[in-house]
């Protein structure tokens, strides 16, 4: 599972720490102190230990999961070489016997409970045997004579080396543990919007279609009745008028639920484009829909905008701010574009009202709208398609009044992927 892999990936890093501080201390204890080990043997169990790391870390790039066994059999591995390398130097004399916790340590803070006394029985019985059975450091035949005071002070010495080797290594690996969870918590959250955004979009998605399949037929017999209506009407012109007007909205829908079907069949055909050209051709269709709307709009930078991948469903949630904000006042609406390598932004700024407190938390979420009136889906599925798009959307209360809306786009080949 993920947090055993990423567990084990820090328990790398950690024993290249350890095999350092070891390393060091053993050529500080045979050339400064004078101390008689056996170099070999002790080079062979610091060998055993960055070949058994090497190994490790390669296993991480295969595809295998990591288990809790594995990891709990891996730090078994660790206080098995530690013990050994006690052993070699001195036993429980050694100052550095307190190594033996740090396996107990990280079963404490990843394993279950069963793993962790398991190992806490484990570094017992080899502290226990190490406080008999060992290969003392100084035997009395050794030409270095050391007094008993000399001795004790450098037992102390190492005591708190190793204290302060033990709390670096322990707070070192507790805080990359806890960093990555809280990386792992995060995504885990952002799935789970995710879920239920997609579970509320398939919602609106089934009612959307039931929707259109039923007003096929209403509209059906709506246009049938008005050909017979403008036949039998045609010579009074002000109810002629009239019901051409209502025959060019039934037509309006009918074409609007065609495209609402081309565009569900089409939904995964996207292609790229530059910013400028999809915002000149959006701004052209929505005049033709809006009319009566006004707005300036200005580039930030000189020259060509990058490309960014577009499609129907992207062109409409665009469409749907455009609306909101051409909605909130009926002053001309200020668009601005502006872009760097990596990402495009969109911002509408309307004289509108701004937003209000008690539903500006709740912006883009289903049925949630600043009107008074509508569904309150529009934003809900803009907000859901750009996400789709890796892109955001975020509304401010403008410093000169109104709502400002801010639309961020990856461009096409950008791999921009969303913040940890």
């Amino acid at each position: 599972m993920p947090g055993y892999h990423e567990t084990l990936l820090q328990l790398t890093y950690t024993r290249v720490l350890i095999l350092f501080g070891l390393s060091t201390l053993v050529l500080a204890a045979i050339y400064v102190v004078g101390a008689g080990v056996d170099v070999w043997l002790i080079c062979a169990t610091l060998g055993m230990m960055a070949l058994i790391n090497l190994f490790t870390y390669a296993r991480l790039h295969s595809n295998w999961p990591v288990t809790e066994s594995e990891l709990f059999s891996q730090l078994c591995a660790d206080a098995i070489l530690y013990g050994a390398l006690i052993y070699q130097t001195g036993g429980a004399t050694n100052p550095f016997i307190f190594l033996l916790l740090v396996p107990l340590l990280i079963s404490a803070a990843t394993l279950s409970w069963r793993f962790t006394w398991l190992m806490a029985v484990i570094v017992v019985l080899f502290y226990s045997s190490l406080l008999r059975y060992y290969l003392p450091v100084l035997p009395p035949q050794t030409e270095h004579h050391f007094s008993l005071g000399a001795l004790f002070d450098l037992h102390i010495i190492g005591m708190w080396m190793n204290f302060l080797l033990t709390v670096l290594l322990i707070t070192w690996f507790l805080v990359r543990m806890q960093h990555s969870m809280r990386q792992q918590e995060r995504r885990l959250n952002r799935e789970r919007e995710r879920r239920i955004r997609g579970q509320q979009m398939v919602s609106l998605a089934t009612f959307a279609a039931g929707t259109a399949h039923e007003l096929g037929t209403p509209l059906s017999t709506m246009s049938v009745i008005l050909k017979d209506m403008a036949l039998t009407h045609k010579d009074d012109p002000e109810t002629a008028e009239d019901i051409a007007l209502l025959q060019q909205q039934v037509s309006a829908c009918s074409d609007r639920l065609q495209t609402m079907a081309r565009s569900a069949r089409d939904a995964d055909v996207t292609h790229e484009k530059p910013m400028k050209v999809l915002l000149d051709e959006l701004l052209d269709e929505w005049q033709i829909i809006r009319p009566q709307a006004q707005y300036q709009r200005r580039d930030t930078q000189p020259g060509n905008s990058p490309l960014v991948a577009t499609s129907p469903q992207l062109k409409q949630a665009l469409t749907n701010l455009l609306n909101n904000a051409a909605d909130a006042s009926e002053e001309p609406l200020d668009i601005e574009l502006d872009w760097d390598k990596s990402n495009v932004w969109l911002r509408i700024h309307d004289q509108g009202p701004g937003l209000p407190l008690s539903s500006s938390a709740n912006l883009g979420r289903p049925f949630v709208t600043t009107k008074g009136k509508g569904l309150g889906i529009g934003l809900f599925l803009t907000a859901t398609t750009l996400a789709q798009h890796e892109g955001e959307v975020r509304l401010y209360d403008h410093p000169k009044g109104g709502t400002l809306t801010e639309v961020r786009l990856p461009t096409a080949g950008s791999g921009h992927k969303e913040a940890e």
